[in-house]
């Protein structure tokens, strides 16, 4: 990390504050999911739905947010997704029943999307240092909030499975007001987009295989995630350090170690090789799985590999289209959240067949069969590759695709 990286605009800093905020609140709900199953009498896979009803909601809003923010403004558009997530935290933490939860979680996923998808084109436009110094940024408040979320969680979940709904509320109503205050404009020009801008990107070549990818990403991401408190079998303090462990994993490695490795291998070879890791990582889970200890290991080492892809993914996506960051980002990030809402259910249901391996071993087909996608699409993405400064060759091939879209 250079030390232009700090040297950011008081609207960056703002926006990367409500960021981690943002994202405590995806891991706050992880170590409560057993106490919910037990306390409302739901099952397992009725507690995974509190994650797909938040990330499908998520990932369709996510085509309509450019659009929304073209019109209202980046500031309006944070503070309105800001303030959903406080409503339907502080009402998901009143709710009678999980099928409550799970209509409530949905509204929260309205909120996140009008928010991530805003926060990530709001610091790269506004950063200073350019789009690497933004992403890592932006990456750093992921990767914090993602590791303090399920610490919290655990803690406020060991008095209540209520508390942390309140938590996240009383969170978030903290970073709308920072948000209010701190930034008093818009942060980047306001940009009209057409409605269907995000539909039509997503047939870009380059963008469309990063978005197939990264929804079979999701697929062992959220498996390692949501299903893995069910096997720990662990109390909600113990779930909470061990995902602080995991979270911890995804902050350093998307800070320090995704910028080393791209500096000096391509982009696409990176992704190739740390999703083949993931896969064989969640292999390993799949065989260790009635093993605590061994288990907890694969969600740390999972944790290091998810920070060198988030990061890696974010920049191929900023980097890989001539179009407007919002639209891309938009665009790549619907797809990916469909993967994250289908693999809790999915995972649980494997289970409920044939044991707790069986999630695992699917995910790992999932997260492989992203590697393979990758590695099949050198041509497309060559555009990604382009940072290094590889001939011209790459350049060609680059203007080739542009054109071809």
């Amino acid at each position: 990390m250079n030390a232009s990286l700090l040297k950011q605009p008081k609207a960056v800093w703002a926006v990367a504050f409500a960021s981690v905020v943002a994202f405590m609140g995806i891991g706050l709900v992880d170590p409560i999911l057993p106490a919910i199953s037990e306390s409302l009498d739901a099952s397992p896979t009725q507690a995974e739905l509190l994650f797909t009803s938040y990330l499908l909601v998520t990932g369709l809003a996510m085509l309509v947010t450019s659009w929304v923010s073209g019109r209202i403004g980046t500031r309006w558009t944070l503070l309105a997704g800001l303030g959903l997530v406080v409503v339907f935290a502080a009402l998901a933490g009143a709710a009678g029943s999980v099928d409550e939860i799970i209509g409530l979680r949905a509204g929260w996923g309205l909120g996140n999307a009008l928010f991530i998808s805003t926060a990530l084109a709001t610091i790269v436009g506004a950063a200073s240092g350019g789009a690497a110094n933004a992403i890592i940024l932006y990456e750093a408040a992921l990767g914090l909030g993602i590791a303090i979320g399920p610490l919290l969680g655990g803690l406020l979940g060991s008095m209540s499975w209520r508390a942390p709904f309140f938590g996240t509320a009383t969170l978030m109503a903290i970073a709308f007001i920072a948000l209010a205050v701190l930034l008093r404009g818009d942060a980047t020009p306001r940009v009209r987009v057409p409605f269907s801008a995000p539909f039509r990107a997503l047939r870009h070549p380059g963008l469309q295989r990063l978005a197939i990818t990264a929804l079979l990403y999701n697929i062992g991401f959220f498996t390692l995630l949501a299903y893995t408190p069910f096997p720990l079998g662990f109390d909600a303090i113990g779930l909470g350090l061990t995902f602080f462990g995991w979270g911890l994993g995804v902050a350093i490695t998307s800070v320090w170690v995704a910028p080393l490795l791209t500096a000096r291998v391509r982009r696409t070879t990176v992704l190739a090789v740390t999703l083949t890791l993931l896969a064989a990582d969640l292999a390993v889970a799949a065989i260790v799985v009635a093993t605590p200890a061994a288990l907890v290991a694969c969600v740390v080492v999972g944790g290091l590999l998810l920070g060198v892809l988030n990061t890696v993914f974010t920049e191929a996506v900023m980097e890989v289209t001539d179009l407007p960051r919002t639209v891309a980002s938009s665009a790549y990030s619907s797809v990916r959240f469909l993967g994250g809402a289908v693999a809790p259910p999915l995972a649980a249901w494997l289970a409920a067949q044939a044991g707790d391996w069986l999630p695992y071993v699917v995910a790992a087909i999932a997260v492989l069969a992203g590697a393979a996608v990758v590695a099949a699409s050198r041509g497309v993405l060559a555009r990604v590759d382009a940072h290094l400064g590889e001939p011209a060759e790459v350049e060609a091939q680059a203007i080739a695709v542009g054109d071809a879209a």
